[in-house]
């Protein structure tokens, strides 16, 4: 296992008795803003869902019910380069499972991507062939949920690929393995498609990272030109939160830690937004799965790491070159009501795009809202990819 000297520890998540006496004794005692009368959502989160999720938070919500459903997958924490690392490991049922590991983004958890995992692990449960199955290791992002940081420490996704790299190959022991991500953990997927193609066989993407757009490089086509165009627009009406977490997540932290209204009002809105779910939340996600999340962050205090992710990208980009590309094969899966919609010729400027699919529904948390579709994609792709 090269040079990994830490140890591997089974982990079961337990939340002291103390933190959900607080925080339901906070969302009970919430105090309201005024709402302006112009509609349901029209200026931000909708005051009378937020209300009632939140009561449903302080009053009825059966947290320890949700720990004992999420204890039941195989989770495990390893110190990597200082840094303790929270994972599933769903060893895969089938003759040669093809070993991979999945990222999330924000505002997610590895919860997000069980419903995902466990597809890739066990085929022959939802009518696939065995032969498909893949090991599947899902950690949570350092500074998100159950991976720690160090006490004020903030973490780029260069630092995250690489730690990833150590979890995979010296950790596990997989000697290459491939690797699918979404938002944030897109940005990481592809770093590690980019820096660490040695053992990096392909990767899985539901988003793409800019190319280099140089003088030198071939003038936009008609479509990629849209896509600029389109981008700017969601930028302006829908990136402000993208703005403040790059610019002032202190700021904005005080408030999220300490009120678990405050945590929701600004979460909730995404999964309504970033989802296909025709503007009621609820056809997507219900209440204890929104919960579940919100628990998560709240439990653990990482609002603000997560949202740190960031600023770092600001601080520390993942910059390229004219000749910089991600040379191992590439898959894109474009969900339609995700952030973004590039065109193939986008991505192809920097990937090696084998496999472009255009999904018929779904958004931003394709791994939940779909799994099915993406799981299907994942297992076509890696089929034809020399392991």
């Amino acid at each position: 296992m090269n040079d990994f000297t830490g140890n591997i520890s089974p982990f079961a998540i337990d939340v002291a008795d103390g933190v959900l006496a607080d925080l339901r004794r906070r969302a009970a005692a919430t105090r309201w803003p005024d709402e302006p009368d112009a509609g349901p959502w029209a200026y931000g989160t909708d005051a009378a869902v937020l209300r009632a999720l939140v009561a449903y938070w302080a009053g009825g919500f059966d947290w320890r019910r949700e720990e004992a459903r999420l204890n039941q997958w195989p989770q495990f924490r390893v110190e990597l380069d200082g840094v303790r690392v929270h994972f599933v490991h769903l060893r895969g049922r089938g003759p040669s499972p093809v070993p991979i590991v999945l990222t999330h983004g924000w505002p997610g958890t590895f919860v997000e991507l069980l419903p995902l995992a466990e597809r890739l692990a066990d085929p022959a449960r939802f009518g696939a062939d065995p032969a498909a199955a893949f090991d599947v290791v899902v950690p949570s992002l350092p500074g998100f949920g159950f991976s720690e940081l160090p006490a004020g420490a903030s973490i780029s996704r260069l630092d995250v690929a690489r730690l990833w790299r150590r979890l995979m190959v010296d950790a596990l022991g997989y000697p290459a393995f491939v690797a699918h991500g979404g938002d944030i953990g897109a940005g990481i997927t592809s770093i590690l498609g980019h820096a660490h193609g040695d053992v990096v066989r392909g990767i899985h993407l539901t988003a793409v990272r800019d190319p280099y757009l140089g003088s030198e490089t071939p003038p936009l086509s008609p479509r990629e030109r849209t896509y600029q165009a389109e981008a700017a627009c969601w930028a302006d009406e829908e990136g402000a939160y993208a703005h403040v977490h790059a610019t002032r997540p202190q700021t904005l932290a005080y408030a999220l830690t300490d009120s678990p209204a405050g945590l929701a009002g600004w979460i909730v809105e995404k999964f309504r937004v970033w989802s296909d779910c025709g503007g009621d939340v609820g056809r997507r996600f219900t209440a204890d799965e929104l919960l579940t999340t919100l628990t998560i962050y709240w439990a653990t205090g990482t609002i603000n790491s997560s949202m740190r992710y960031y600023a770092e990208a600001r601080r520390r980009p993942w910059t390229i070159g004219p000749g910089d590309r991600v040379t191992v094969p590439t898959a894109v899966a474009m969900f339609p009501y995700d952030l973004k919609h590039p065109p193939r010729e986008w991505a192809e400027r920097f990937y090696d795009v084998r496999r472009w699919t255009e999904m018929p529904r779904g958004g931003h948390f394709p791994a939940h809202e779909e799994p099915d579709l993406l799981a299907v994609d994942l297992r076509e792709f890696v089929g034809g990819v020399q392991m």
